[in-house]
């Protein structure tokens, strides 16, 4: 689905993200299927649960120095981001947030990244 050998992110597929050498999986792995990636430091998104995001789930990737948030919702993109969430994300610091299918978003991340952008990622793993 996404290869970047120069990472952080270097491979997703259904389930299994590879960032920087490490595997993160449904089967168990690292941090497991959804991840919260600060700058290079990955977290398990813990707070995510349904398909619906609220501004609270992505609380683990509201640091200080975040200003730009890239959300990965999912290999089919169920995850739905509605017009208030969005606001409140913004409103609690985010300037610039980014929506893609997941494969997409992890694109970007290494992209901005690379650029040396305070960035963030919320990626969910599966559907």
């Amino acid at each position: 689905m996404f290869s970047d050998p120069q990472g952080p992110v270097e491979a997703f597929e259904w389930g299994r993200f590879q960032i920087n050498g490490t595997v993160h999986s449904a089967e168990g792995e690292g941090v497991g299927k959804d991840i919260c990636l600060v700058q290079d430091e990955v977290l398990p998104w813990e707070e995510r649960k349904g398909h619906r995001l609220k501004a609270k789930m992505v609380n683990c990737a509201i640091k200080p120095e975040i200003n730009t948030l890239v959300i990965g919702t999912g290999a089919r993109g169920a995850i739905r981001v509605g017009r208030k969430t969005r606001e409140k994300i913004k409103a609690i610091g985010i300037t610039t947030l980014i929506i893609e299918k997941t494969p997409k978003a992890c694109q970007i991340y290494n992209q901005l990244i690379r650029e040396g952008k305070n960035v963030a990622l919320l990626a969910h793993g599966t559907c």
